[in-house]
């Protein structure tokens, strides 16, 4: 039996269609910025989002890494979340290698920064203090759609204070359709309006869009200039990436409007598991399920992950119950899914 593997969107294979664009990229060498394929992915992508420039890199991690380190300085500080990758899940790197000190803050319920917690972060200019320099912020959060109005009052009070902006946007186009299903709108216009708040924007093809690799960070020419230097100083430069980068450019073009599919599947799931004694399920926006165990449920948390596995259903819990759809998950999957769910915590 094919197992329905909900860990993470980063586990979807290339469709046949994205594995034929691969093939007939043309390639060049990168690190020369002469790859053809891969020029044209950071051209569109940074057009797309209204960029004057873009840099494809290996990873996320590497992405945001570059685009810290591109706007601060050792002794330098960045305010972000506390649940925020850029600090939380990506090995200290902004710290450990660029002596860039974090600045993280609490989040609110619905996962925002409050406007007085960033105010009151951001350092005076004393020889005392780190140098407040950027404020990066994330969107989405643990699959929730950040508020756009919050979004521009956030980066509103950054830029008035002499700060950079930089979203990781990692599920950017999952915020951006989720935002276009409520207003009736075109995906690709809102993840510009999201992006127009920002100085720098990352985002990744390995998740949502179903890329092998890759992640493309958005800015201005002089930053990403600064970003290609770090790029290389990380190892990034990739030289035929091409046939990476091709497989980016096919998932922004066939793979965004799909995405709405995965939000309705993962809607499917949290709504099949509605009503059982000690879970708690937080109702995603996109395509995450979290859930938590109260009450006696909580003694079975340890035996459900591997009872899933071992009837082919595959999930997370490092610190939540976690369940990601994406392009290799259909329907018969989330059926399945719910049904294995509901039977492990309804018997005795």
């Amino acid at each position: 039996m094919t197992p329905v593997d909900l860990r993470s969107d980063t586990v979807t294979q290339p469709t046949a269609a994205m594995r034929e664009a691969m093939m007939a990229a043309p390639l060049g060498d990168d690190v020369f910025g002469d790859d053809p394929s891969v020029n044209a992915l950071q051209e569109r992508l940074a057009a797309l989002l209204g960029f004057e420039a873009g840099l494809f890199v290996p990873t996320g991690t590497q992405s945001n890494l570059c685009a810290v380190l591109a706007h601060c300085q050792r002794g330098d500080e960045y305010i972000t979340g506390q649940l925020h990758h850029c600090y939380r899940w990506e090995g200290g790197g902004a710290a450990v290698f660029g002596s860039v000190q974090p600045q993280p803050l609490a989040h609110q319920a619905d996962g925002t920064l409050a406007l007085a917690d960033i105010e009151a972060a951001i350092k005076p200019d004393d020889p005392h203090f780190a140098r407040s320099r950027l404020l990066a912020l994330e969107n989405t959060l643990g699959g929730q759609l950040m508020p756009q109005a919050w979004l521009e009052s956030a980066t509103a009070l950054a830029r008035e204070r002499g700060l950079a902006r930089h979203l990781d946007g990692a599920r950017l186009f999952n915020a951006a359709v989720e935002q276009a299903r409520r207003l009736g709108t075109d995906p690709y216009a809102q993840a510009r309006r999201i992006a127009s708040c920002f100085d720098s924007v990352s985002v990744c093809l390995s998740k949502g869009l179903g890329t092998p690799v890759g992640s493309v960070l958005c800015g201005s020419r002089e930053l990403i200039a600064r970003a290609r230097r770090i790029r290389k100083m990380a190892g990034g430069g990739m030289r035929q990436a091409g046939v990476l980068a091709a497989a980016g450019s096919y998932a922004l073009e066939h793979h965004v409007a799909r995405l709405a599919e995965d939000h309705a599947r993962a809607r499917r799931l949290a709504e099949g598991l509605a009503g059982l004694d000690g879970v708690q399920v937080q109702a995603p926006d996109t395509n995450i399920v979290f859930i938590d165990l109260v009450g006696e449920a909580r003694h079975k948390a340890a035996h459900l992950l591997p009872w899933l596995a071992e009837r082919g259903v595959l999930a997370t819990g490092l610190y939540r119950l976690r369940f990601v759809t994406h392009l290799d998950v259909d329907d018969e999957g989330i059926a399945r899914a719910t049904g294995l769910l509901r039977e492990f915590f309804q018997r005795g």
